[in-house]
């Protein structure tokens, strides 16, 4: 069953006209009962206006700014009556954005009392699920929601919260047991939620935070030494910070020190998004994660027990390039699209033009032709010409196009850079392509001549292999891996004919580019590459 009724602001005490400082639902939302709503903020503390009920919200009207009193209607919300009480856990979410309920008998929330068994809820799929922390001991005191133990599946972990109220008895499990839906965790003296008292404001008062819930393996926190406290966070930064309740019980969740959070709402109050932001911005490596919470070590070896070696030292650019590709590696989302181009009439073209340019004193590689058709390619998908603003929300389109390309040398890879390679020809960029590449094998190439590219090719088509992954160049968000073209039997309709193929190796970053944008970046530059007269027409 279901019923209407309206959204009213609960009695505010000695206070009226409270002005709304942000916005937590949307009109179709499905909030439990006690989810803050909307919070309010008086010149003494924020508090959140809670759903008085489990429903949908139909209708919100309250807006930022506006200001409110006790008895105010501030919207419409379905109400849901149903044999079961929904209890949502605190859950850090599977890559596939599924999401597990756990459902408790009416009467747990509100009416429990005496001695009762605290089981696992339905895990769905998943049974011998690992237990790997242990929240409580005899003797704790829960409220409703509080972490009882920490599971761990290969999708996610997940915390199992307290549907009732009241004094652990005993524990029945430890850290390593493995459990199923149903299976005893614990047996609580459980009591009426009436009787444990409620919290007031943070910012009035401060309140026991939560034992912070289990992350994602990828920023997972040490298990806390001393209960509801994270050895990340300083308490004292996080009870000054500028937050909602709300936002405080989130970051508790997510482990967030709120003193490192930079807040973007009314007068720098740290919102939700804000919270977000900077767990995003700690996954995609922009932000020092918590210790504890890096990268593992490789283990140490000594290799002479197993025979005779010789130890050198990495030449200085191994040394400056080494740590880059590995930032880029594991703080960009690398995905590789690969493409073949047939450049039969490219090569052919190339061949009556290289006597030319070789009076000219130019050696005329693919490579400049393969520039002209990535500088088209580069305007018609701009995106591939962008980076990734800091913040991690914007995307910066560059108007310039400065081509690098890896040039390989006794000291290692280094990159040097073409500037405005769109306003030049293909003997021109062949020009710079040998003056570039001889100063990067002397070791003489300058700061500003290594810096600036907008989008980076690495060509080994005149070594070998048919594919690779090239790896991006940061902050770049795409780098074009080029390969030895080769003839291979291609089928008209009709019949195979030979044709020169040219391997292409697309790598990008998927935050800002998408399969589809890729695969149409390669297809549009296979086709410039094989329609040359169009592409020679940049040349005269």
């Amino acid at each position: 069953m279901a019923n209407n009724i309206d959204i009213v602001i609960p009695d505010l005490g000695d206070f009226a006209d409270v002005e709304v400082i942000e916005i937590l639902v949307n009109a179709g939302d499905r909030v439990a009962r006690e989810d803050g709503l909307i919070t309010l903020e008086t010149d003494k503390a924020a508090m959140d206006v809670p759903a008085p009920e489990n429903g949908v919200i139909e209708s919100l009207t309250a807006q930022i700014g506006d200001t409110v009193s006790s008895g105010d209607v501030i919207g419409k919300m379905t109400v849901e009556i149903s044999d079961t009480v929904v209890i949502k856990p605190a859950i850090a979410a599977p890559p596939t954005g599924e999401t597990t309920v756990m459902v408790a008998p009416v009467g747990h929330k509100a009416r429990s009392r005496g001695k009762q068994t605290l089981v696992v809820p339905d895990l769905g799929d998943f049974e011998d699920v690992e237990i790997i922390e242990v929240h409580i001991s005899p003797g704790d005191v829960l409220q409703i929601e509080d972490p009882i133990v920490t599971l761990e599946t290969d999708k996610a972990a997940m915390d199992v919260p307290a549907v009732v109220a009241g004094r652990i008895d005993s524990v029945l499990v430890n850290t390593g047991d493995k459990v199923s839906a149903g299976s005893s965790l614990a047996i609580i003296d459980a009591v009426a939620t009436e009787a444990v008292p409620e919290p007031a404001p943070a910012e009035a008062q401060p309140s026991v935070p939560a034992r912070p819930t289990a992350a994602p393996a990828a920023v997972k926190q040490a298990p806390t030494a001393t209960a509801g406290k994270s050895p990340a966070i300083d308490e004292a930064g996080f009870a000054r910070a500028h937050a909602s309740p709300s936002v405080r019980k989130l970051a508790r969740e997510l482990g967030v020190d709120l003193g490192q959070v930079t807040g973007r709402g009314l007068k720098t109050r740290i919102l939700h998004d804000d919270i977000k932001a900077f767990v995003k911005a700690i996954l995609t490596g922009q932000v020092a994660a918590a210790a504890g919470s890096g990268l593992p070590k490789t283990p140490s070896i000594d290799f002479s027990k197993f025979g005779q070696i010789d130890i050198q030292p990495l030449t200085r650019i191994q040394k400056i390039a080494g740590p880059r590709l590995q930032a880029s590696w594991v703080n960009l989302p690398h995905v590789t699209q690969h493409d073949l181009a047939d450049i039969t009439k490219l090569e052919a073209h190339r061949q009556k033009l290289k006597e030319a340019a070789k009076k000219r004193g130019i050696r005329l590689t693919p490579l400049a032709f393969i520039m002209k058709a990535c500088i088209a390619a580069l305007k018609e998908y701009p995106k591939v010409n962008s980076s990734l603003a800091d913040d991690g929300e914007n995307l910066i389109f560059k108007k310039y196009y400065h081509l690098g390309f890896a040039a390989d040398t006794e000291q290692g890879l280094v990159v040097p850079v073409i500037r405005d390679a769109d306003q030049k020809n293909v003997y021109e960029l062949a020009t710079e392509l040998a003056e570039l590449s001889a100063l990067a094998r002397d070791g003489k190439l300058k700061a500003p001549q290594l810096q600036g590219a907008s989008f980076t090719i690495s060509s080994l088509g005149g070594i070998g292999g048919t594919l690779f992954t090239p790896i991006i160049n940061a902050p770049e968000v795409a780098i074009l891996g080029i390969s030895r073209s080769s003839m291979q039997p291609i089928w008209t309709g009709e019949k195979f004919v030979a044709r020169l193929m040219l391997p292409l190796s697309f790598s990008y970053d998927h935050r800002v580019i998408d399969g589809a944008y890729a695969a149409k970046f390669t297809t549009y530059l296979s086709k410039l590459l094989t329609d040359v007269e169009s592409l020679l027409q940049a040349t005269r």
